[in-house]
C-alpha cells in the first residue's frame, strides 16, 4: 500500500463521496475537500501526496489550484479531472505541469492506478531530496533560501535551529523578501509538518468579522450565524497558523490573542466553552514592532511574547552579490513552472540585473524571471547582438552627455560662452554635440 495521502477536490458532494469511497477500496488514503482553497494550506516541499481536482470548479478551479501548487513546490503530483470533449483543456494542463488527467466518466481502477504512479514518483522525489541533504548538497531549505551571502547563510541557520523546536517565532523584512517563505520553511523542518499550514493575512481581514475569522462562532451568536463554524485557529490544530502582517492587527484584538498564545486555548463567538488548541505560532511584519510599540499601536506585552525567536529576512539591497545566481534560480523555476525548456540567460542581462534596485525583492525579482520566460515585454534588454554591450555603452554615454550639456546650459541661463568653458571644450564643439542631441539653448532654459 502506498503510504502517501490523496487529497481529492470536486465541488459535487456525490462525485466527492463516490470517488473517495472508490479510491479508499484500492487501498489509498483519502482526504475530501469542496474546494481547492481548503488544500493549499496542506500542500508544500515536506508533503508527500497528490493531488486530485476536477477542472470545473467555482470559485478556485483546478488550473489555478495546479499554478498555486507548483508555486509552492512544482514537483508535487496534480492528476487533472476533466469533463467529456474537455481534451484541448487536459492538454494545456499537461503543458503547464499537470502529472495526468483522466476524462469522465472514468473506471475508478483507472484512476487508482494512475495515483499510485503519481505516489510513487512523489516518494522518489521526496527520497532523492533527503539523499542530496545527507550528501551535503543543497536541501529544501538552501532550494527555497538561495544565496551565498553571510546573511542567507545566517537565515538558514536560524530557520533550521528555530524550525525544530515548538517556539512560537516572529519573521520580519521587506515587502517581498520572502517572509511567508520562511514561515512555509519553519513548518517543513519541524515535527508539524504533516498538518496543516493556515496563512492568515490580518491586514485583509473585515474588522467586523475578524473574530468570527479567527475564532470561529457557534449558531446564533450574531446576525446572520445560521449555524456553528470553525474558525482559522481551530483549523490549523496540529499543524501551524501564520499572522501575516500582524502589526495591522487591530489593538482591541491583540489582547486576546496574547491570551490564545498564553493558554493555547480558544473560545468560540456565542460559546462560554473553552477548546484547547494545538497549534504554533508565526508572525510576520514589514514595520518594526518595537517602534510601533513606542507609537502606542501595538502591545508590549504581545511584542516580548513573540520576540522569543526572531528572524530577519533580508532585503536584496542587503544581499547584492546574491542576484545574478538568485535571478537564474527563479528562471529555472519558471521554467518548470510553466513547462518551458530551461533557457540560457546572456551574461549582459544577468548584468543589467546585478546593477538594477528591485524595492519589490525577490518578488519583483520572480516577477522578471516569469517574463523573461514567457517570452513577455520584461523592461530587460535581451538581444543576442555581440556588439550589444557596445552598443548599450555607448548609448549611456550619449545620454549622460546630453543630460550635462543641456543642464549646463539651463545653469547659465541659455549662454554658451560660460557653458563651454566650464565643459573644457570649443565653442565649434559645443554646438555640433548641440546639433547631435537635438539641444536648443532656449528649449534647454525653459524644461
Amino acid at each position: 500500500m502506498n503510504s502517501g495521502q490523496v487529497l481529492l477536490v470536486d465541488d459535487e458532494e456525490e462525485l466527492r463521496f463516490s470517488t473517495s469511497q472508490a479510491l479508499e477500496l484500492h487501498g489509498l488514503q483519502v482526504k475530501a475537500f469542496a474546494s481547492g482553497e481548503e488544500i493549499l494550506s496542506r500542500v508544500g516541499f515536506g508533503f508527500d501526496g497528490v493531488v486530485v481536482s476536477d477542472i470545473r470548479m467555482p470559485g478556485m478551479d483546478g488550473m489555478t489550484l495546479l499554478h498555486r501548487i507548483r508555486e509552492l513546490d512544482h514537483e508535487i503530483p496534480v492528476i487533472l479531472v476533466t469533463g467529456h470533449g474537455e481534451v484541448q483543456l487536459a492538454v494545456k494542463a499537461m503543458r503547464e505541469g499537470a502529472y495526468d488527467f483522466i476524462e469522465k466518466p472514468f473506471a475508478s481502477q483507472a484512476l487508482a492506478g494512475v495515483v499510485r504512479h503519481a505516489l510513487d514518483r512523489r516518494s522518489l522525489v521526496l527520497e532523492n531530496r533527503r539523499l542530496r541533504a545527507v550528501a551535503g548538497k543543497r536541501d529544501d531549505i538552501e532550494t527555497r533560501l538561495p544565496g551565498r551571502t553571510p546573511v542567507m547563510v545566517d537565515l538558514r541557520y536560524r530557520v533550521r535551529a528555530i524550525g525544530a523546536t515548538e517556539a512560537d517565532a516572529l519573521i520580519i523584512g521587506e515587502t517581498g523578501a520572502g517572509k511567508e517563505v520562511v514561515a512555509r520553511s519553519l513548518h517543513d523542518v519541524s515535527a508539524r509538518s504533516k498538518g496543516p499550514f493556515i496563512a492568515i493575512n490580518c491586514a485583509s481581514l473585515p474588522e467586523t468579522l475578524i473574530e468570527s475569522e479567527l475564532f470561529g462562532h457557534e449558531a446564533g451568536a450574531f446576525p446572520g450565524a445560521i449555524r456553528a463554524r470553525y474558525g482559522k485557529f481551530e483549523h490549523g490544530r496540529g499543524g501551524t497558523i501564520l499572522l501575516d502582517e500582524i502589526g495591522s492587527m487591530p489593538f482591541d484584538l491583540q489582547a486576546k490573542f496574547l491570551r490564545v498564545l498564553q493558554e493555547r486555548t480558544i473560545t468560540r463567538l456565542g460559546s462560554n466553552e473553552t477548546v484547547p488548541l494545538d497549534v504554533r505560532f508565526l508572525a510576520t511584519s514589514k514595520v518594526d514592532l518595537e517602534s510601533e510599540v513606542a507609537a502606542g499601536r501595538f502591545r508590549a506585552d504581545l511584542f516580548y511574547r513573540l520576540n522569543v525567536a526572531t528572524l530577519r529576512v533580508p532585503s536584496l539591497s542587503q544581499r547584492r552579490a546574491d542576484i545574478p545566481l538568485l535571478f537564474l534560480h527563479l528562471v529555472r523555476e519558471a521554467s518548470a513552472r510553466y513547462g518551458r525548456d530551461d533557457m540560457e540567460v546572456e551574461p549582459d542581462i544577468l548584468s543589467e540585473i546585478a546593477e538594477r534596485d528591485w524595492p519589490g525583492n525577490v518578488r519583483e525579482l520572480r516577477n522578471a524571471a516569469d517574463r523573461l520566460v514567457l517570452g513577455i515585454e520584461t523592461g530587460l534588454d535581451v538581444t543576442t547582438d555581440p556588439d550589444a554591450s557596445a552598443t548599450r555603452l555607448a548609448e549611456k554615454v550619449a545620454a549622460y552627455e546630453k543630460q550635462l550639456i543641456a543642464s549646463a546650459i539651463a545653469a547659465h541661463g541659455g549662454a554658451l560662452k560660460p557653458v563651454y568653458e566650464q565643459l573644457g571644450i570649443s565653442r565649434k564643439t559645443l554646438y555640433e554635440k548641440m546639433q547631435k542631441h537635438g539641444l536648443d539653448k532656449n528649449l534647454a532654459v525653459d524644461g
